[in-house]
This record gives C-alpha cells, sequence and structure tokens, in this order.
C-alpha cells in the first residue's frame, strides 16, 4: 500500500491549487484524478476575479495566467456591468481565461513543484480511523493517506461516502452549453426570458450557445437534438446546428456541505459548494478555499499546529461560499425576464450606477471585500493584505513576493524594535520596511496605517499592533504553533 501525508480527490482548478500550495510547503501530496489527460472537454467557468489573480502573484505565477488571457475592467452583477478600475489592488479587471487553459497552466505549475498525479483512476471508497484514511480506487493498489480532501465536484463521492449533508434549494431551471457548427448566420448576443438567458457567441470558426430549457428535473448527458429543440424554441431555429465538440447540462441547484470536514476528511471547491454559474465565482471560490486550507493542513501535516488550526477552515470559508449562495440566487432570478423582473432588474442598474453600492457589489463580486473572523480591532484585521511597494534594506520590493513561499511574514513598518522571531523563524519571516503611500482597502477605504502586521502564508492578516505587544506572541502561538525550544 502506498502511503502519503495528503491525497486529494480531483484534478480540477481547487484539487491542483491544493496540491500547489502543500507542495510549497514540503508535503507529501499526491492527487488523484479520473481524466487521462488534463484535457477539458469544454470550458466551463470563463474568468478569473481579482482576487484569483492575487493569490497567483501572492506565489509569483500570476503572469503565466496574465499573458494567456484578457483583461476587462468590468465586473456584473445580473448583467449589468459595473466598472472596477478604481479598485485598491494591481489587478482590477476580470481576467477572461477559459477554464481549460488556466487548468493546463496551473497543472504545469504543479508538475513543476513535482507533485505526483495518478490519472486515469478514481477514488471508489474510503475508511478512516484514528491515524489516517484507508482509500479504494478504480484501478492499481490502495493508498493510505494522513488526511484525504475531496475536491471531486458537486456530485462529490468523498463528501457522499464521508455523510455529509448537502442541504440548499433544489433546481428550477436547465441550461445547456456548448460549442458547435452552423449552417445558417445566428442572432449573436444575449436575451433574456422567462427561463433564463439564451445567448450564442462566436468561438473561433465555430460558435458557443447557452440555451434555457423548462426544466424537467432531467439528469441525463444532453443530445444535440435537446439542444436543437431548445434553440427552436428560443430563436424560431437551430442555425443548421451539427458537429458538436461538446454539451453540457447544468441547473440552478444551491447547495452547501453542512460540514467542510469530517475526522480526517476534507472538503473544497464544488464538493462543499455548488450554485448556478452567473457572476463567474465558482471556480474562484474554489481556489481560494484551497489557498486557505493549504497551509493549514500543512502545519498539522508537520506537527507545528494541533488539528483544531483545521477547525478555521470550516469558521473562515464557509460563510464566504454561503454569501456566495446567496448572490447568485439573486442574480439568477434577475436573469430572467418579465415586466416586473425587468423593473427590479432596471431599479439594481440604478443602484450600482452610484459609488457606494457599485463598490460594494463589485467587493463582493471579486472577492476583494472578505473579511475573516480574526478579532476586532483594525479595520485589516482578517481582510487580505494590499500589495504594498515596500522600501527595505535589500531594495524595494512588492509585497506580494514575500509570500511566494506559502511562508507566514511578521511585517514591521515602524521604528526598529526588538523582537525575537527565532522560537517561530521555521514558519514565519520577519521583514523591516518602510511605505509612504496611502493605506486603501477595497470597499473600506482609507485606514490608518499600522505599525506592524502579522501576515498569514494565505495573505490575510492575522494581528495589527506594535512588535512589543504581548499579544504578538499570542497570535503567532495561534495560528503558527507553540515556540520552538532553544
Amino acid at each position: 500500500m502506498n502511503e502519503h501525508a495528503v491525497v486529494i480527490a480531483g484534478g480540477g482548478p481547487t484539487g491542483l491549487m491544493l496540491a500547489a500550495e502543500l507542495a510549497l510547503v514540503n508535503v507529501d501530496v499526491v492527487v488523484v484524478e479520473e481524466r487521462a489527460t488534463q484535457h477539458l472537454e469544454g470550458s466551463r467557468a470563463r474568468g478569473l476575479h481579482a482576487r484569483t489573480v492575487e493569490v497567483l502573484d501572492q506565489r509569483g505565477v500570476s503572469d503565466r495566467f496574465v499573458s494567456q488571457g484578457q483583461p476587462f475592467p468590468e465586473a456584473s452583477f445580473a448583467q449589468v456591468r459595473m466598472d472596477m478600475s478604481d479598485v485598491p489592488t494591481r489587478h482590477a479587471y476580470v481576467l477572461g481565461l477559459p477554464q481549460e487553459r488556466f487548468e493546463e497552466i496551473l497543472a504545469g505549475w504543479v508538475d513543476e513543484l513535482g507533485v505526483p498525479i495518478s490519472r486515469g483512476r478514481r477514488i471508489t471508497g474510503f475508511a478512516q480511523d484514528d491515524a489516517g484514511v484507508d482509500i479504494e480506487l478504480s484501478e492499481g493498489e490502495p493508498l493510505r493517506a494522513r488526511y484525504l480532501v475531496g475536491c471531486d465536484g458537486g456530485r462529490s463521492l468523498i463528501r457522499k461516502d464521508a455523510g455529509i449533508d448537502f442541504a440548499g434549494w433544489d433546481p428550477t431551471i436547465s441550461s445547456m452549453i456548448a460549442e458547435v457548427a452552423m449552417h445558417d448566420e445566428p442572432e449573436l448576443g444575449i436575451r433574456h426570458d422567462e427561463y433564463g438567458t439564451q445567448a450564442i457567441g462566436p468561438d473561433g470558426d465555430r460558435f458557443g450557445v447557452v440555451v434555457s430549457e423548462p426544466y424537467v428535473g432531467s439528469s441525463a448527458e444532453p443530445t444535440l437534438a435537446d439542444l436543437s429543440r431548445a434553440m427552436i424554441r428560443v430563436w424560431g431555429t437551430d442555425y443548421g446546428l451539427h458537429d458538436a465538440t461538446w454539451i453540457s447540462r447544468f441547473t440552478d441547484m444551491t447547495r452547501q456541505a453542512a460540514s467542510y470536514r469530517e475526522g480526517r476528511v476534507l472538503l473544497a471547491g464544488d464538493a462543499a459548494h455548488i450554485h448556478y454559474p452567473v457572476g463567474g465565482q465558482g471556480l474562484n471560490v474554489g481556489v481560494q478555499d484551497a489557498v486557505n486550507l493549504g497551509w493549514k493542513l500543512a502545519q498539522v501535516v508537520h506537527g507545528t499546529s494541533p488539528e483544531r488550526l483545521l477547525d478555521t477552515y470550516q469558521a473562515e470559508r464557509h460563510p464566504v461560499a454561503a454569501a456566495v449562495l446567496q448572490n447568485t440566487m439573486a442574480q439568477t432570478l434577475l436573469t430572467r425576464s418579465d415586466a416586473r423582473i425587468d423593473a427590479v432588474r432596471d431599479l439594481v442598474a440604478e443602484f450600482l450606477a452610484l459609488d457606494e453600492p457599485r463598490t460594494r457589489i463589485v467587493g463582493m463580486i471579486s472577492g476583494l471585500d472578505i473579511r475573516y473572523d480574526v478579532g476586532d480591532g483594525h479595520p485589516l484585521l482578517g481582510r487580505r493584505m494590499p500589495d504594498l511597494d515596500l522600501i527595505t534594506s535589500d531594495g524595494p520590493l512588492h509585497l506580494f513576493s514575500l509570500l511566494h513561499d506559502a511562508r507566514a511574514v511578521l511585517l514591521n513598518l515602524g521604528e526598529p524594535v526588538a523582537f525575537d522571531i527565532t522560537p517561530w523563524v521555521a514558519r514565519v519571516d520577519r521583514v523591516d520596511a518602510s511605505y509612504a503611500g496611502t493605506w486603501t482597502l477595497p470597499v473600506v477605504g482609507e485606514v490608518t496605517a499600522p505599525p506592524a502586521v502579522l501576515i498569514r502564508p494565505d495573505g490575510h492578516v492575522a494581528w495589527v499592533g506594535d512588535l512589543g505587544e504581548p499579544s504578538l506572541p499570542e497570535a503567532l502561538t495561534m495560528w503558527f504553533g507553540r515556540p520552538a525550544s532553544p
């Protein structure tokens, strides 16, 4: 039996990001992926939001993705476009990048980090005990892991076998998405009706189609005939569609796992939460789940932190996904069209033309407004640390460059103060620097410059204060384990 510290079920965006996070801090991890290759048949997600680009920037790989995508300085809420060029981030845009390309680039990075991906196999069952998890595979010898993480999508076998409830709302609409050829020139653009969003757009010499169908509860794989019938209902013709590269069906089913952890089994991404893909938030939330979980799981695996650190993963990420579920349900309603819904959407558009509502909703959709509950005090607490232009003894640098190795940073921005970081030096870097600019946070606005901050590996602020305060050793112990013996 092959043994690993962590086995990840699923090699999509969430599983790959988690694998990278663990590999960066020397955790023995393997990914089990059912697909024989990384190739994704058809693209689901179409872009990366600002916070996702930021977390890739924190790891020093954002240029790989930005160079392959198309930045758009607008976010959208229920088809209402909102300018985000004034958002305080280096990445004030939505990066247009198909999921299949995102996965390919991410998989390349994971390969460079030396993570093995066991392809063409799937997990068929598991049993956990006090020390680990025994994992059965469809092909080959079973695996043994200290922890198993289900990143295996909305129909997650890991979630089901762990007995975790997946509560929420049943679907009310069904849509098909496809890439096809057409004999006739189609009507391009987006329209709305009582069933939802209908769209046809060019995709090279082919066409991408999104079309709703009256929801009948079908779970069967859609066919070209199903797509043709739905298109005729909406456009009065199927434009002579033929030769589908791929067709997929999705609904507005909205559900969330009651718990993200059951013993030594954890969930992330679509295995933990699903929703209608309006606003393009799903992939982004999953990637950010992985970045929140990775460093915590690594510290528990390495024995530097107790298992209760994993409880903060549920406490921090469950509310984030719950809020996404709420905003996508609201947006789903507004994608439909009748006189009453149109009136509401027009009113929403008027509000979003105002700066304060626009700023709040852009912060929500982009993920830049997230604040974890790490205590009261300075407005930075629990929020993502801005990428400041710092001046250090080694010269100027961007703050995010300090996070490339997925290590925590104690950043002193005041006068040099004696504080011995040695007991935590294996986990935390101390950096003395200065910053002369204005401190501005998305949604919050300008804040008072702090004398020092403790930045977690995921880029969120765990502590703010003076280096001489007794609360600093307490925060270091809480997040990064007891001080090492001299």
